[in-house]
């Protein structure tokens, strides 16, 4: 018999099986944008079960608001519970700020003044989505209060106001409160959406001049991974031609942000792998699919229009297998499994719509869009463009940015969001890159992994998911505190600050 046989037997044997992997593993088809996003929205809305009044905040002339400029109202909403201030000692605002750049929207918005003193910063929120209602943010993660039983509320003990004047924004129009009478308001890029908050950030200080001389940041996560640095770039750029009140800003804070998405697509399947949520044939399946969404990201930022609809529909495509593969567990926090339903925040959804809630807050009879699938597909072309490509000038110009990451996401995961921040080009690069990685301490127990350099952070948070001011809020509040101070370095990892 010819020697050559078993030989030839084998190599047919390895080639039918490599073919049975690849067809059992074999990637679900590829969706249009428009389907994909309309899926992707309908899950995440799903997940935090959440029950949106309207679609997004287009409403007729007889539902409005009639604002002109920012009208402001002070509002004091029942809190139980001690240690605490009372509500009544405290300026708690709502209101609406009419864009002049629009043809007939109105931003709305909540403000807090510091538990602390007036002369903390000022720190403006911004929720991502795109198209989510900055109040989930407010009620679940890091603002004044929580909910307790029946729709109280209490403390939070760990409120962002306890050591800033923070701002609660509903954006981009349609979102939330904030509405038009006219779709042509609704945004499609960070152009519009910066321009319209700094307009309002402008109007605000005019409105609250005690503030202007306070140090002011930006923070955000999620897709605020573009919101925030787009309005660095054009609240630097304002300051800079002296345009209007000077707004002191002095750095930005990016959570678990999608910010540069040629770089933070490939290490889906990475993250994926070396969590050991998928195995490896199916990392090599999934990796197939990363080549043509690097393709297309660069046709996205060197054409635009359509070219950023495919880019947006093959990156997710990387995602949704994932997601397939994964089953139950949750995207943005895998230590949990889930049906459908991963968070429960429809308590927001049912205070808001309180009688007594909306008559002091005087948003009469307008829908709250918790989140709007109208707002997220406007947003689809913007989706995929890098917005890491300002930051460096602002490094240059000592303007401070902290990037952290729950380390059990996997939708904005910590893997991708440290590659982009790694490689930016600027004059610290190399020296970031060869910072030592030192704990960040918290009460004596390491919270997280740090890495700094001059005014660039990254942080790496422990025991989080997506929303680590949910999941970790007192390391949320100190690593506030600590970075607005300076304090927040590698050398100085280790160095407690407690609470105010």
């Amino acid at each position: 018999m010819d020697s050559t046989f078993p030989q030839n037997l084998l190599f047919l044997f390895l080639c039918l099986f490599v073919l049975f992997s690849a067809f059992s593993a074999k990637p679900i088809p590829q969706a249009s944008s428009s389907s994909l996003a309309t899926l992707e929205v309908e899950k995440r809305i799903k997940a935090f079960n959440l029950f949106p009044e309207c679609d997004v905040n287009v409403v007729s002339n007889e539902v409005a608001v009639q604002t002109s400029k920012l009208v402001e109202k002070q509002f004091v909403f029942p809190v139980a519970g001690s240690p605490g201030p009372s509500a009544r000692e405290l300026g708690h605002y709502a209101g609406y700020y009419k864009l002049p750049h629009t043809f007939a929207a109105r931003m709305f918005y909540f403000f807090f003044e510091s538990r602390n003193s007036k002369k903390d910063p000022v720190v403006i929120w911004l929720t991502g989505g795109p198209g989510c209602s900055s109040e989930l943010a407010l009620f679940y993660e890091n603002g004044p209060f929580h909910f307790s039983n029946n729709l109280s509320l209490v403390w939070n003990d760990y409120g962002w106001d306890k050591a800033s004047n923070i701002l609660f924004i509903d954006q981009p129009t349609g979102t939330g409160f904030s509405y038009t009478t006219d779709r042509a308001d609704i945004r499609h890029n960070e152009t519009g959406i910066s321009n319209d908050l700094y307009d309002f950030m402008q109007e605000f200080f005019k409105q609250h001049p005690a503030y202007v001389e306070n140090d002011f940041y930006i923070t955000g996560e999620s897709y605020a991974g573009h919101y925030i640095p787009a309005f660095a770039v054009r609240l630097h750029q304002g300051n800079k031609a002296k345009q209007g009140i000077h707004i002191n800003l002095k750095g930005f804070a990016i959570g678990n942000g999608q910010t540069n998405p040629e770089i933070q697509y490939p290490e889906y399947p990475e993250y994926a792998l070396n969590t050991s949520i998928i195995t490896h044939s199916d990392y090599v399946v999934i990796k197939q699919l990363v080549p043509p969404c690097l393709q297309l990201s660069r046709s996205c930022e060197t054409e635009g229009g359509s070219a950023c609809g495919e880019a947006y529909a093959a990156c997710n495509n990387i995602l949704s297998q994932i997601r397939f593969k994964i089953g139950r567990l949750n995207s943005y926090d895998i230590r949990m499994k889930c049906d459908g339903l991963c968070y429960d925040f429809s308590a927001v959804e049912t205070f808001l719509r309180l009688e007594s809630v909306r008559d002091a807050l005087g948003i009469g009879d307008l829908c709250f869009v918790s989140c709007s699938e109208e707002v997220y597909n406007a947003m689809i072309r913007d989706w995929m463009r890098n917005y890491a490509v300002g930051i460096p000038g602002l490094l240059e110009d000592g303007i401070k940015v902290l990037v952290y990451a729950g380390e059990y996401d996997l939708v904005c995961n910590w893997i991708g969001n440290s590659k982009w921040v790694h490689a930016m080009t600027w004059s610290g690069q190399k020296e970031f890159g060869a910072a030592p990685t030192v704990p960040f301490v918290v009460d004596g127990v390491e919270a997280g992994q740090l890495k700094s350099h001059g005014p660039l952070s990254f942080l790496k948070v422990h025991n989080a998911g997506h929303l680590v001011p949910m999941d970790q809020p007192k390391a949320s509040l100190q690593m506030l505190q600590n970075w607005m101070q300076g304090k927040l370095t590698s050398s100085k990892a280790a160095e407690k600050v407690s609470p105010k």
